[in-house]
């Protein structure tokens, strides 16, 4: 089994499999070498050239011919007719006696194959090399066993249930541990592929931070009503722009701007909700809302009217299209969370703060303003709204909405933020703190209804 998400892992494992490789060669080598197997050199030579051959075949289909399932069996089903090769040098190559050597150190290398083979975590690659292993094991056993010079049954069972008949139940046992454990390990190894799956899902919505919280606390994301701030960006013009640009040209603009909103509303702290072409949607609350939820929306408005103001002019410099963008900022109440639809699971809220906030990016085209915001939001606010050159307009009616919204918004031609500004907030005619108090109070109730 191979995986996507880490293939790392697959480098991992081969490279452990080509480790005990190693060392199952070495083990039959040093044999061959001290000459322990005494009127089987000819085929101990046979194996040892021949698992060699195959181990380098074996790793060179593992790197440039990866999950072929066939070729897995084939090398499968040689190495372990190396390994019944071996008892046979052991077994039957030799004069037949009590003790055919069995206990030294050349046994070693069945056990090492057979680990080799559950490292694959196969419980069929695993059924296939211990059928053979021990079918050709147990046989020779009774072959030998019948050769002996004895009369009787009972002498015969005698030269069969002996010590060789109990390394073969042993090799048997380890076999049928590693049959069970292998799949234990595979589903081990997918549970976490899942959580990976998942945390790579959620990253396309969440800041890393907030992913790892709710990896821990998977329960946050069931449908829930709160308190939120919605946000809206669109680009203006972006369908006219991608009618005749060429497809690179405009994949690299799209990913470039959707790069800069969603890194923007992650450093704030906010959830991106959804793309839609050149649309975002975020949201500051979910999936738990905070006291300054409104803040760090308001602060990421701004900074992202700045930024891609900025980007805006890069663009224009570098030959690319300067595209102006809309932003729409409202509070309200949502309902939030994974909406599980059978085959498909969406992060989403909906509600009338929804509509709204997405209404308000559409009033800035009317407005020439990069930026409107409900009264609604403004009133939620812990901290002194940031100086700029705002305007006001009250009871603004919106698209398919009953009641009207008090909207703050940014000329486009004031730009961002403003450095010098004889007031604390501005909304055409100069305003006192006092006054704006005032302005936030009148009409907050009906802007969220």
């Amino acid at each position: 089994m191979t995986s996507s998400l880490h293939p790392q892992w697959d480098f991992a494992r081969e490279i452990r499999s080509i480790f005990l490789r190693l060392v199952a060669f070495a083990i039959l080598l040093a044999n061959l070498l001290l000459g322990s197997n005494e009127g089987a050199e000819r085929m101990h030579s046979i194996v040892v050239v021949s698992y060699l051959v195959i181990s380098v075949a074996s790793v060179a289909m593992a790197r440039y011919l990866p999950g072929r399932s066939w070729l897995k069996t084939a090398f499968v089903v040689l190495d372990a007719l190396l390994v019944a090769l071996l008892l046979y040098a052991h077994i039957l190559a030799g004069p037949v006696n009590e003790n055919h050597n069995l206990t030294t150190t050349s046994l070693v290398v069945a056990f090492i194959l057979l680990v080799h083979v559950g490292l694959k975590l196969e419980r069929r690659l695993v059924l296939i090399f211990c059928g053979i292993v021990l079918t050709s094991w147990v046989a020779m056993l009774a072959i030998t066993a019948a050769r002996h010079p004895t009369a009787g049954v009972f002498p015969l069972l005698g030269s069969f249930f002996n010590q060789d008949l109990g390394l073969t139940v042993s090799f048997g046992f380890t076999a049928f541990a590693i049959y069970l454990l292998a799949p234990d390990h595979d589903r081990t190894r997918k549970d976490a592929l899942k959580a990976d799956q998942r945390r790579l899902n959620l990253s396309r919505f969440f800041s890393p931070l907030v992913v790892s919280e709710l990896q821990e606390r998977g329960g946050a994301l069931r449908l829930e009503r709160r308190n939120a701030a919605i946000m809206f960006v669109d680009l203006r013009d972006f369908t006219r722009f991608a009618e005749t640009a060429p497809a690179p040209e405009l994949a690299f603009v799209l990913a470039e701007y959707r790069q800069l909103v969603s890194q923007t509303i992650f450093e704030h702290g906010g959830t991106v909700d959804k793309f839609i072409g050149d649309g975002v949607m975020a949201v500051f609350g979910q999936p738990r809302p905070m006291d300054d939820d409104a803040d760090r929306a308001m602060a990421c408005a701004l900074d992202l009217v700045d930024a891609l103001t900025d980007w805006k002019n890069h663009n224009a410099l570098n030959g690319h299209p300067a595209l102006d963008a809309g932003i729409g900022l409202h509070y309200g109440k949502v309902v939030g969370g994974v909406l599980d639809s059978g085959c498909h699971s969406e992060f989403t809220v909906i509600g009338d703060a929804v509509n709204v906030a997405q209404r308000l990016e559409s009033l800035t085209k009317s407005l020439d303003a990069p930026l409107a915001i409900s009264a609604a939001l403004m009133t939620r606010l812990m901290t002194p709204v940031p100086p700029a050159n705002w305007m006001a307009q009250k009871d603004v009616t919106l698209p398919g909405r009953r009641l009207p919204v008090d909207v703050w918004y940014l000329p486009r031609h004031a730009g961002g933020l403003s450095a010098a500004v004889t007031s604390p907030y501005k909304t055409g005619t100069i305003q006192t703190a006092l006054q704006r108090s005032a302005f936030q109070s009148t009409g907050a109730d009906a802007s969220t209804g």
